[in-house]
């Protein structure tokens, strides 16, 4: 055995020889056949899943420095074979985080095949299990499951920067280019096209309409908004900015309800309730401040506390401000329970009763074992896709990097943006579904955005919504994705124009 070391091989100079550029990367998608039986009719479809290229177009002191690969971007395609492109719609889908994969409405509503998690009273047991989804909205849609760089599969290419992405508009920029050259090499042009989002995926899709048309000329026909957020600022509670303690009590209200904190009171009573306070007295007080007399606030934190099923001491000593994570940290502490809360149906033990934030959102964590095992077993055994890599179902590293600052000392909107899509296209139309429970996406926050869109009152009959008895993945609860897979369906028939 030699203990001499190899020479590096030298160029014509005499330098050191470099190292060959490493190869450019290349798409990996894996093509697969499958059958689906929708109502006694057997679907024959193509799926394909892998990663996609992303290059751009570098210029350099003015000239040109090629096409040059940027990042991979993996998704998962289903088509209908032998169908009429033409007239067969395509949806591209995503969720939101930002920093989570697609995997969620993937497997949990509109693909071909479903994870088996259970819900609250019944949760599925490891190893979990993965079944033909019959309600998908394949029997409808051509569908395309995208995951933006940093989750899931895909990345930055070696020397890439991930920041690139890490961000509101190099984020919209990358997911539509992959929904450009998707429609483009599958001659798509001229199908009905849909774009749903879930929770910040919604205000990515709001984004993508009119970015789409502006510039690629690529007009879209719907947009599916599931847990809807298009302003943050009715989501962010800090301090000058009151509205969120407003526009979350109805969802407050709805999650006491279910754990009977209101009695026998029907919930849409409830609800009604909540939302006038929350839209009349409520903001009137807090606009007060120190100028709200002795005998309106004693009502006001008597109605805040009754509606939301927390006591007037707490009402009070938080100054009418109850912030989202400390209800539900609060909400059942005396017996020992937080709640969920991107579910309120769920509850959890909290090993420490005195905490102000809870420990753990039982929502995600009760699934999200149910969602990992099946895709994970799914994209190698049934797809055939193979890579080494992790699937970031959640990159918590991904949401604590994004970027807002295109909207420095401003809210986080698109308002403007898709009401600008909506008049320079009459015919976009927009489905929004509402979770009753959903703590992170409140409904009436989300009404009071839709509110706002700068539309005529003509444009304003687009817009289609939906109310469902569940949280922000609304379609755990079983009921409930009955239901709105098939508004979802009737969504894209009626959308598609054909």
């Amino acid at each position: 055995m030699s203990d001499t070391t190899p020479e590096e091989p030298e160029d014509k100079t005499g330098k050191p020889a470099a190292a060959d550029p490493a190869p450019d990367p290349v798409d990996d998608l894996v093509t697969t056949q499958h059958t689906l039986t929708v109502k006694r009719r057997k679907l024959a479809y193509t799926a394909q899943a892998g990663r996609v290229v992303l290059r751009q177009e570098v210029v350099k002191d003015g000239k040109s420095a090629g096409h040059k690969p940027k990042a991979e971007v993996f998704l998962t395609a289903y088509t209908l074979d032998d169908a009429d492109p033409g007239t067969r719609p395509v949806t591209f889908a995503f969720n939101g985080g930002p920093g989570s994969s697609s995997i969620w409405l993937h497997l949990g509503l509109l693909g071909p095949r479903r994870v088996l998690s259970g819900d609250v009273d019944d949760l599925v047991p490891p190893p979990y299990g993965i079944e033909d989804n019959a309600e998908s909205l394949l029997a409808h849609s051509d569908l395309v499951f995208i995951d933006p760089v940093s989750t899931g599969y895909s990345r930055a290419v070696d020397g890439g920067e991930p920041k690139d992405y890490l961000g509101f508009q190099g984020d919209l920029d990358s997911v539509a280019e992959i929904i450009r050259l998707w429609v483009s090499r599958n001659e798509r042009w001229l199908s009905p096209k849909f774009v749903a989002g879930e929770s910040y995926g919604t205000l990515r899709a709001a984004g993508l309409a009119g970015l789409l048309q502006e510039r690629f000329g690529l007009y879209l026909n719907g947009l599916l908004l599931i847990s809807s957020v298009l302003d943050m600022g009715t989501l962010r509670f800090h301090e000058g900015n009151d509205l969120p303690y407003s526009l979350f009590v109805p969802t407050y209200a709805a999650i006491a309800h279910y754990h009977g904190l209101h009695g026998d009171r029907p919930l849409d009573d409830v609800l009604a309730d909540a939302e006038d306070f929350a839209a009349k007295e409520l903001p009137w007080a807090l606009a007060r401040g120190a100028r709200l007399s002795t005998q309106d606030r004693a009502e006001t934190v008597a109605t805040l506390a009754s509606l939301t099923g927390l006591s007037e001491s707490y009402v009070d000593r938080v100054n009418l401000r109850i912030e989202h994570v400390r209800f539900f940290t609060e909400l059942l502490r005396d017996r020992g329970l937080t709640v969920g809360r991107m579910d309120g149906r769920f509850t959890t033990w909290e090993a420490d009763g005195g905490r102000e934030h809870m420990s753990d959102d039982p929502s995600i964590s009760r699934v999200i074992g149910a969602y990992s095992a099946a895709f994970n077993h799914y994209i190698r055994a049934e797809l055939g896709y193979q890579n080494d890599l992790p699937y970031e179902i959640l990159s918590h590293e991904t949401n604590q990097a994004w970027s807002y600052k295109e909207f420095e000392g401003r809210s986080v909107s698109v308002v403007d943006a898709v009401s600008a899509a909506m008049r320079a296209n009459p015919h976009l139309k927009v489905h929004v579904a509402f979770g009753h429970y959903d703590g992170a996406t409140a409904y009436f926050a989300s009404e009071h955005v839709l509110a706002q869109l700068k539309i005529p009152d003509e444009l304003r009959e687009n817009i289609d919504t939906a109310y469902y008895p569940a949280g922000h993945m609304m379609y755990v609860h079983e009921p409930t994705r009955l239901q709105q897979a098939k508004d979802l369906a009737d969504f894209v028939k009626k959308a598609s124009n054909r």
